[in-house]
């Protein structure tokens, strides 16, 4: 009967998304193209399929030739309207993953605003403007139409094979796919077999004009959360060691199996995604720590929940001694990396030409 009900929801659901893409299409919704290079980073899933690292991985791409700005709506946020965030902003300001971006690459203008037109005409409006501008999780926010609209989905769950909300975890029907130019599938086996991506070519039905890539998560080394009070800078997973895994990411799947790699003895705290921790909640992690017998322990978390654990003014010696969180980047198969890097580049150059030529006129 509950699953009944479910997908009962999901029909209406879909309905409700139906319309509203349907009256984007037919312009009684207006989309907003700016003359500015625009790329979009999004999934139609809830959560999980690796915007920010994809995003992450672009900005770095592109920040050594151009000025970059990233734009979000800052998920989760006590704030409202457009904000600009800094390395000293908290995630109650600006949301983590923005928070996250900005304490990786300085030099990158992130701004946070739910209205994404408005977010791009104040990005505009700045004394020194971005030549490009990344749109994280903007899918479904059809107000802007992208000159690059990326679609990210789940090896371990491929948008054609799961359903609508509430049912399932759709946020639009998976046909909706058309409207990407570029899609890829995140979080492959590094070992990933050619008749795999010909199974999965074919299941997700590319069109001419859209560019399938395959990607896998990088882990780096676990570096300190708290590094003035931790007794190593970095260090790499080592056989034997006692792990407990503290995560508030919407899979931590994928983490574990890679943790399972230098060790065997794995504990878990995991809350939702994007959850905002609180002192019970750091009193329950240290208290888990404690528990565990091996004396050669660690606690370990994700790089998204690293920047709620700074927010923190008091959190115990424990805590502070033996928190790691592990960085991660992401990486094309069958070396398609080079080709992505130049379909993105030339948009890039080609469009920042014609907005240079337009910004031009408008001051003659």
């Amino acid at each position: 009967m509950k699953y009944l009900f479910l997908k009962l929801l999901s029909f209406f659901y879909g309905m409700a998304t139906s319309l509203r893409n349907e009256l984007f299409n037919l312009k009684i919704l207006s989309s907003r193209e700016f003359d500015i290079p625009v790329i979009s980073i999004g999934n139609i899933t809830v959560g999980g399929t690796g915007k920010t690292p994809h995003t992450e991985y672009i900005a770095g791409l592109l920040k050594s030739n151009f000025k970059v700005a990233t734009l979000s709506r800052g998920y989760k946020r006590k704030t409202r309207g457009f904000y600009i965030v800094e390395g000293t902003s908290k995630v109650t300001q600006v949301g983590d993953e923005p928070l996250q971006m900005k304490l990786k690459f300085n030099d990158l203008t992130v701004a946070v605003d739910a209205n994404r037109v408005r977010g791009i005409e104040k990005l505009l409006a700045l004394p020194l403007k971005p030549e490009v501008i990344l749109l994280d999780d903007a899918f479904q926010h059809r107000y802007v139409t992208p000159g690059i609209n990326i679609l990210l989905t789940d090896y371990n769950h491929l948008i054609t094979k799961d359903s609508l909300l509430p049912y399932g975890r759709l946020r639009e029907f998976a046909s909706n796919k058309i409207r990407a130019t570029i899609i890829i599938v995140t979080k492959c086996p590094p070992e990933l077999k050619p008749i795999d991506e010909r199974i999965i070519t074919k299941e997700l039905e590319i069109r001419p004009y859209q560019n399938l890539y395959f990607s896998k998560i990088d882990y780096g080394k676990l570096i300190p959360v708290f590094p003035e009070d931790a007794s190593l800078k970095s260090t790499e997973l080592v056989e034997g060691l006692t792990v407990l895994m503290i995560t508030g990411i919407a899979n931590p799947s994928t983490l574990k199996d890679y943790l399972l790699r230098g060790s065997h003895d794995i504990h878990e705290l995991n809350f939702p995604d994007h959850h905002q921790y609180t002192t019970k909640d750091l009193i329950r992690i240290t208290t888990k720590f404690e528990s565990l017998s091996s004396g050669r322990k660690v606690i370990v978390t994700t790089e998204k929940d690293m920047v709620r654990f700074r927010d923190f003014e008091s959190v115990s010696d424990i805590i502070r001694k033996n928190m790691y969180y592990i960085p991660l980047k992401i990486s094309f198969l069958n070396n398609a990396g080079k080709e992505f890097d130049q379909k993105i580049l030339k948009y890039v150059r080609d469009n920042k030409s014609n907005f240079n030529l337009y910004s031009k006129s408008n001051r003659i």
